[in-house]
């Protein structure tokens, strides 16, 4: 049976928020910006809030029908210079990290740092979708939902000729995407005295179906 999958409004914010924050409480990422169990239960949802809100005006967040998983989408232009969203050309000038921060939590500059460094890696000079985040909740993990929300946009991507780019955040979601024709693109980066983040480039081609 087939996975009903619409895009999220407005109307979805607090459902999104919600769904996102329980899916990365135990990220390893989620871990790093916010060390303290009870820090990162007051301030990771004002986190989930700034990405969601992003994503809602810039981007496009695909949601599967019973509300369970989620997957936040930004089309990346071809441009690398000042229009270019992500903002890997002149990271100092571009505010949108700062501004996350301060937003969020002021005095925790790993907010700031991880907007900073997942952008200094993003591959610039072509088209491409970006898989930001894509969240299932805890009780619906393994079911194949955030499988097809993601070959959802791939299957649109092999039509198009685009490919699709992510930085996997965990050894277990890194394997998934491999599944899904991802590879490692550029150098790992390692979050200073934190985990790894695996920046996965994806061309387009025959559709790919898990083995």
């Amino acid at each position: 049976m087939g996975v009903a999958i619409r895009t999220a409004g407005a109307g979805d914010r607090e459902l999104i928020v919600r769904l996102l924050d329980e899916a990365f409480q135990d990220d390893p990422v989620s871990g790093w910006v916010f060390p303290g169990t009870e820090e990162r239960r007051a301030k990771h949802p004002g986190l989930m809030a700034a990405f969601t809100d992003i994503v809602l005006e810039a981007g496009r967040i695909d949601v599967t029908e019973d509300g369970s998983a989620c997957a936040l989408w930004l089309s990346m232009p071809a441009e690398g210079d000042h229009d270019d969203p992500a903002g890997r050309d002149g990271a100092a000038e571009d505010e949108g990290p700062a501004q996350v921060r301060e937003a969020v939590d002021p005095d925790n500059e790993r907010i700031e740092m991880i907007g900073r460094l997942t952008a200094a890696i993003h591959p610039a000079g072509r088209a491409h979708e970006y898989l930001w985040m894509i969240g299932v909740a805890p009780g619906r993990q393994g079911e194949g939902l955030g499988t097809a929300l993601i070959e959802s946009v791939l299957d649109r991507c092999d039509r198009e000729a685009l490919p699709a780019y992510l930085e996997a955040s965990s050894a277990r979601s890194r394997k998934l995407y491999e599944r899904l024709g991802f590879e490692l693109v550029g150098p790992v980066l390692d979050l200073p005295d934190g985990p790894a983040m695996w920046p996965m480039w994806r061309e387009p081609g025959p559709q790919r179906r898990p083995a």
